[in-house]
């Protein structure tokens, strides 16, 4: 590994603005990737008339989230270059991409959700192998790493305003316009940082994999009751991720992909100010206002409308800063203070994944899924409302119980 490279990084040696450069472009096009597709995906279904298949297709991210992150991304990167994989995945990927509007049709939705589920398990590695290439490439000036990733948090913003602006929020060609920018990060890739893959820990690679280790950290009372209420907020949290983009489309706002990035914008803002809030005010104050956030959001989503109430729609999306970063960022802060001491870091990351993205996210995509049946044929915005009320009165009620079990660990005792 060359040190011009700045892959031989130590906490005396400066990071070199070409290596941040091009970290940053990896983070990009990364989030572009999925931006493009992701967040007015069930609006295009609806439009197709797949719309009872909304549920399903954002049950393919979390099943992938399970079998690809922790499968094919923990165990593969163990044995492979990481940008290799990248090289590999992407490229294979962003041919999918190509292929998926094919199948978007009332004839083919069921190969259509297949296709995405294959897709999905070879992305989601991606995106902890993009973490691994850059954390790696910058060594102990880790401090260097929110900069980088606020880029991603970029890409899919940009993502969002080029669908919206160029009226594709709508249609398929969503799926083409990720396949473009996957198949050029696929070739980006090869130039990345030549970073190894990580070494041998001395325990089997089904105890790394299956995270057993981390889940001995769950004898600490309030990391379980953490666990407990993350895998609990994101069920309602999948519903906004499905849902949200055709409910902004039911109430007459055209410019669905735009209007959407408005909630990355803030998620941008309150980004960097984590690690202060965080060491200001501990975890339990952030975590509980972002589990307030959830149900003040969705709270708004049931009064908003086209007319007048247009407001609260807009406010409910640009709350997404303080609904994520406060919980799932302070989350993350938080899961490595308890794991860190054990040296389960990485374990422990992908055990907070396993319950979030995956277990939490696939339920909610599901019950979302039985109450968006629920809803008429031609559905006008006050059946939406009766739809909103139920993540808002869910993710009110997980806050309170989070409040009245969580004990700060500012107030426990430690050795």
């Amino acid at each position: 590994m060359a040190a011009a490279e700045g892959i031989a990084m130590n906490g005396t040696q400066p990071v070199s603005g070409l290596l941040t450069g091009r970290l940053s472009a990896l983070m990009f096009m990364q989030f572009f990737v999925w931006g493009a597709w992701n967040v007015t995906l069930g609006l295009v279904m609806q439009t197709v008339g797949l719309g009872s298949l909304i549920a399903n297709a954002f049950s393919v991210g979390p099943i992938a989230s399970i079998v690809g992150s922790f499968l094919l991304g923990m165990a593969a990167a163990r044995f492979l270059s990481p940008k290799m994989l990248m090289v590999v995945l992407h490229l294979v990927g962003g041919v999918l991409l190509f292929l998926l509007p094919t199948l978007l049709t009332p004839e083919h939705g069921a190969s259509f959700v297949w296709l995405l589920l294959g897709y999905m398990i070879l992305y989601m590695p991606t995106v902890g192998l993009a973490n691994t290439i850059a954390l790696k490439s910058f060594g102990e000036r880790v401090d260097r790493f929110p900069f980088v990733r606020a880029f991603g948090t970029l890409g899919w913003i940009v993502a969002g305003l080029i669908i919206g602006w160029a009226g594709l929020s709508a249609s398929p060609q969503i799926f083409q316009v990720a396949g473009v920018v996957s198949l050029a990060l696929g070739l980006y890739s090869i130039t990345l940082p030549n970073v190894q893959p990580d070494a041998p820990q001395g325990k089997s690679l089904v105890a790394e994999v299956f995270c057993t280790e981390a889940f001995g950290l769950m004898r600490n009372r309030s990391f379980l009751i953490f666990i407990l209420c993350a895998t609990l907020i994101s069920i309602p949290l999948a519903m906004y991720y499905a849902y949200a983009s055709p409910y902004v489309g039911a109430v007459g706002i055209e410019n669905v992909g735009g209007t959407l990035a408005i909630g990355q914008m803030s998620e941008l803002v309150f980004m960097f100010s984590m690690p202060f809030l965080y060491r200001r005010f501990g975890v339990k104050p952030l975590l509980l206002v972002g589990m307030i956030a959830w149900a003040l959001r969705y709270a708004l989503f049931a009064i908003g409308d086209g007319g007048a109430g247009i407001w609260a729609i807009y406010l409910g999306v640009a709350l997404h800063g303080v609904c994520y970063d406060f919980f799932f960022v302070a989350g993350a802060i938080y899961t490595g203070t308890i794991a860190t001491p054990k040296g389960v870091n990485a374990q422990a990351q992908g055990m907070l994944t396993l319950f979030t993205y995956g277990v939490g996210m696939l339920l909610g995509s599901q019950i979302g899924g039985l109450l968006y049946a629920q809803l008429p044929e031609g559905a006008t915005v006050a059946d939406w409302h009766q739809l909103w009320w139920y993540p808002a009165i869910a993710a009110a009620v997980i806050a309170l119980l989070f409040q009245l079990t969580f004990k700060n660990p500012r107030q426990e005792t430690h050795a």
